[in-house]
């Protein structure tokens, strides 16, 4: 995630904004850099890469790197540091995250849900409610970025009674490629053969970023062999009678006023 964040910097516009300044990764520099340019479901990055034992050089910029285990030692006050990017997943729940705050950031986007955060948001849904006085973020997951959207509409026009959400989800890396040990028995199966059943808090956490739906969601996930793109099926119980001909011009009305809902009628797999 942290590679596609600095990839989407640089590609989509957002560098006249933000300025990478530091890079913590276990891995080192010349691997990273690599893995920069050559990236299997987004293609070859478009502009210019090179690295040293200490520093990534992107587009001319110089970026420091470091290999260090504990958020709390890294060098953050001395580089003047505003926001971290946590995205290890490793570290989130607020306590954990709080270690970048001791190093010396002034706030954590933690790019997962986290426990204890400070807010959880969904940009596009309620960014509104950020608030100059929340340190630790939590951007919530792929899954309940893809499911708010369409939550909010069908809540806000026709009133969500309860709901189920299953998510089928491409596999990620903490799944095997072939049959071998896990601690879990169904992440143990190969990632690359198999439709996996899996527990997902997306649906539940739609609460944190729509307190109006806390307790209404519950969902699961299948994991299935894809390297990319994942969906989301929706079944609601709503307060009201519908057709499926006005869910279907209400959506696409809220899409034609959103810059994360999109809204089609194409043959697309």
């Amino acid at each position: 995630i942290g590679r596609n964040v600095l990839r989407a910097l640089y590609t989509q516009g957002y560098r006249q904004d933000l300025q990478v300044v530091a890079i913590n990764d276990l891995g080192d520099s010349e691997m990273n850099a690599h893995l920069l340019r050559f990236d299997t479901v987004h293609g070859p990055f478009s502009g210019t890469v090179e690295c040293d034992k200490e520093s990534l050089t992107v587009n001319g910029d110089r970026i420091s790197v470091s290999a260090i285990r504990n958020p709390a030692e890294l060098p953050w006050k001395a580089q003047d540091i505003d926001v971290v990017f946590e995205c290890t997943g490793l570290f989130t729940s607020r306590d954990k995250a709080a270690a970048h705050l001791t190093a010396g950031a002034r706030k954590v986007i933690i790019s997962a849900p986290a426990s204890g955060a400070d807010a959880t948001i969904v940009y596009g849904v309620n960014h509104d409610t950020l608030r100059q006085s929340h340190q630790i973020i939590s951007s919530a997951s792929c899954t309940t970025n893809c499911l708010a959207p369409v939550a909010q509409v069908l809540h806000r026009e026709l009133g969500i009674e309860s709901g189920l959400m299953t998510t089928i989800h491409a596999y990620t890396n903490d799944q095997n490629l072939i049959d071998v040990y896990h601690t879990d028995p169904y992440r143990a199966r190969s990632a690359t053969q198999s439709m996996i059943p899996s527990k997902t808090g997306a649906a539940e956490a739609v609460g944190l970023v729509l307190p109006e739906l806390a307790g209404k969601l519950t969902g699961m996930a299948v994991r299935v062999p894809v390297i990319n793109v994942s969906l989301v099926d929706l079944t609601v119980t709503l307060k009201r009678e519908t057709t499926a001909e006005e869910v279907n011009a209400l959506m696409k009305e809220a899409s034609q006023h959103s810059k994360v809902l999109g809204y089609n009628t194409l043959p697309l797999v």
